[in-house]
């Protein structure tokens, strides 16, 4: 989550079921489920996007959805989802999203597009705080930042291509989400994955 005195940003929202698991959250951070202004998604997996219609049904038109114009059409269930071959229930995206884009939200967040895990992923990097949101593109391990998961991954090149790309970023922490976040040796770990693939 990201927020601030106007709007609260939700990225991704789990698999299908996790409604009250978000609005527990919420609470846990002080915030009411109504004052959920925004949902970006970085990527159309099914653990990513499973509770999307929920909270679109809950919040109704008080909240933006935001993606990635790739993820787009498997939002909108325009095409398949990538691993399941199933439709995902139509919602509607506010705006499509392209790298390089800075949302006026939380201090300002821009959009990295990272396709690899899958040809529509995204990270997202909170300029204030200087944290990347790398979703799938990388993982993590005991505080150390690990590079891609190869089984999970449906393009490696394209996805050390990612990777090489997060190098020209200034960043101080990184969530996964998978492993948690890391705050130690970033550049280095990112410059290493780079050289050895």
């Amino acid at each position: 989550m990201l927020w601030d005195e106007q709007n609260v940003v939700l990225v991704d929202t789990g698999i299908t079921g996790q409604l009250a698991q978000i609005r527990t959250l919420l609470e846990k951070k002080n915030f009411s489920f109504n004052k959920l202004t925004h949902i970006i998604i970085t990527h159309q997996d099914g653990d990513h996007i499973g509770s999307l219609p929920e909270l679109v049904e809950a919040r109704g038109s008080e909240v933006t959805i935001l993606a990635h114009e790739e993820t787009v059409p498997y939002l909108t269930g325009t095409v398949p989802l990538i691993k399941s071959k199933d439709f995902a229930p139509s919602v509607h995206v506010h705006t499509a999203l392209k790298d390089g884009d800075i949302l006026p939200l939380a201090g300002g967040i821009q959009v990295v597009f990272t396709p690899g895990h899958t040809p529509d992923h995204m990270s997202l990097y909170h300029i204030p705080s200087q944290t990347l949101i790398a979703g799938d593109a990388l993982n993590a391990e005991d505080g150390r930042l690990l590079s891609f998961n190869d089984e999970q991954t449906l393009d490696h090149t394209t996805a050390l291509e990612s990777i090489a790309k997060l190098l020209e970023l200034d960043i101080k922490k990184v969530i996964t989400y998978h492993g948690h976040e890391v705050t130690n040796q970033i550049k280095e770990s990112l410059q290493n994955f780079v050289d050895m693939k």
